[in-house]
């Protein structure tokens, strides 16, 4: 009920009134008029309430972050008693909206709307809440649409960044997974050519068949690389407007870039994600990278692990690994500590630090620990 229904309310009681004290047409006339006017309200609501479909919809349901969608609303009424145009209650991934138009009668009407996508993530793009209202705004019931608002996947969008070099180890020999052939898993043998080493020589198999063979062995993989992506908390938004959105598109971006640029150079990568939805990307080929936006798109930054925590844990998997990447909001004690134990390791090791005041002081001794190790740091400012 509306503030009208209650004026109307009192002007059909003071009808009534005038019209049983002094016996004037007129007073009957006005209270059978606003006494119908009600009943017609309330029964044409309670009509549509029950005879009123809604769908909703989005053209595209997966795109990246800064595109535009549609969202597609249609109302259709059955009912032979018309009512106002309903007012929609939005829910977007810019923020709350309304919208009102009219529906079609027997037939659906559709209306279309345009969805700004600004932030990495998953979004509600539809309808939160549908209000009715009557001919003369005298009630206002709300009707549930019995469907969920359509969720639009926010995916990230790279950008360009150097590639990261394999470490070399300190006899000049490159990783393993940088040499011509891997001397620990031989494969076959094959006839000597020119130039070959003699040391190569397969003797006993040579001397069965009267003709010198040399051992062939496996070419082995490239070396792996990891990148640590922290799926914690972020930190560094307090009192920056859309900060922590604007934290979480540029960890998520960062880590796409570095991982595109790696697999262009051949690398296999490895993208552990230790947040509260927990998952690993490996992959060797840019058609994979579809996936991991995905990945990334889905995660909250919310629990999970503590950053610190997984860099010790991610220790095991230095064997083979040849580059390190790693990218968090935070920069302390902790952090440094476990990147220089990385780094110590053998592999090349790239920090990626998000964050919005990169000429914070506080940084300068934390950065000089880094680089003393040989560690490169790199500052990325969100948009």
């Amino acid at each position: 009920m509306t503030s009208r229904f209650f004026i109307a309310l009192c002007a059909l009681l003071v009808s009534a009134l005038c019209a049983l004290s002094l016996g004037g047409r007129v007073f009957y006339l006005a209270m059978w008029a606003l006494l119908l006017m009600m009943l017609y309200s309330l029964l044409s609501l309670l009509l549509s309430m029950r005879l009123l479909g809604v769908r909703q919809s989005v053209e595209r349901d997966k795109l990246e972050r800064g595109e535009s969608t549609r969202l597609l609303i249609s109302l259709s009424n059955r009912s032979p008693l018309p009512i106002a145009a309903p007012e929609l209650r939005l829910t977007l991934p810019e923020g709350e909206s309304t919208l009102s138009f009219e529906p079609g009668f027997l037939r659906e009407k559709t209306a279309g709307l345009s969805v700004c996508l600004p932030h990495v993530g998953v979004a509600d793009a539809g309808i939160r809440a549908l209000y009715l209202r009557d001919l003369f705004h005298l009630f206002r019931f709300r009707k549930k649409t019995g469907q969920k608002p359509p969720q639009v996947v926010v995916l990230p969008r790279p950008f360009d960044v150097d590639r990261l070099q394999s470490a070399q180890r300190d006899d000049g020999r490159a990783l393993p997974g940088q040499t011509a052939e891997d001397i620990t898993a031989p494969d076959d043998v094959r006839a000597f050519r020119q130039g070959d080493p003699m040391k190569r020589v397969h003797w006993k198999l040579s001397s069965r068949k009267r003709e010198l063979l040399v051992r062939r062995f496996e070419l082995p993989a490239p070396p792996d690389t990891l990148v640590l992506m922290d799926c914690y908390d972020p930190v560094g938004h307090d009192g920056v407007p859309d900060g922590l959105s604007r934290l979480k598109d540029t960890l998520t971006e960062t880590a796409l870039a570095v991982t595109r640029m790696q697999m262009e150079g051949g690398n296999p990568v490895r993208l552990p994600l230790y947040g509260a939805r927990a998952g690993e990307f490996k992959a060797d080929r840019e058609g994979s990278l579809a996936l991991l936006q995905e990945q990334l798109a889905y995660q909250i930054f919310r629990g999970g692990e503590p950053f610190p925590k997984v860099l010790n844990v991610e220790l095991r998997r230095m064997r083979r690994t040849g580059a390190t990447i790693v990218i968090t909001t935070r920069l302390d004690a902790d952090v440094v500590e476990g990147v220089i134990h990385i780094r110590r390791s053998g592999p090349s090791v790239r920090f990626y630090l998000v964050t919005f005041t990169p000429d914070d002081p506080g940084y300068d001794q934390y950065v000089a620990q880094l680089q003393k190790h040989l560690v490169e740091v790199c500052y990325v400012t969100p948009a």
